[in-house]
């Protein structure tokens, strides 16, 4: 059973059942940027500093999109998310009412980033 819920913190959280174990997937929504080098696609989040490659835009930004995933994930499970978020600048909003996403410069993609957990 897959349930897909709409929260206001993320518009993509999904939630999956399976044999008793619940896997809860957050995406969070990243600026990129891709620029040719040679032969290669260099991509890079620049408000988290992950950088990767490919060989064409879209393998750059799927290897990025890996590479973040395995950050973030990493710092999650090292506890250390709360510090490198702050060290790169993040601070929480208080919002009220329902969250709209602003749109990032046009020199940035958006991407989405999985992360998943189970229960």
């Amino acid at each position: 059973m897959i349930l897909n819920l709409l929260t206001p913190y993320n518009r993509w959280t999904i939630i999956k059942i399976m044999r008793g174990v619940m896997q809860v997937i957050f995406t969070i929504q990243l600026p990129a940027q891709v620029k040719k080098s040679g032969k290669w696609y260099m991509s890079s989040c620049p408000v988290l500093d992950v950088h990767s490659q490919g060989e064409t835009e879209k393998n750059a930004l799927n290897n990025l999109i890996e590479a973040l995933r395995l950050f973030l994930v990493s710092c999650f499970e090292r506890g250390v998310l709360d510090e490198v978020l702050s060290d790169c600048g993040f601070k929480p909003v208080e919002v009220k009412g329902p969250i709209k996403a602003q749109p990032f410069p046009k020199k940035y993609k958006s991407i989405n980033v999985p992360l998943p957990f189970s229960l």
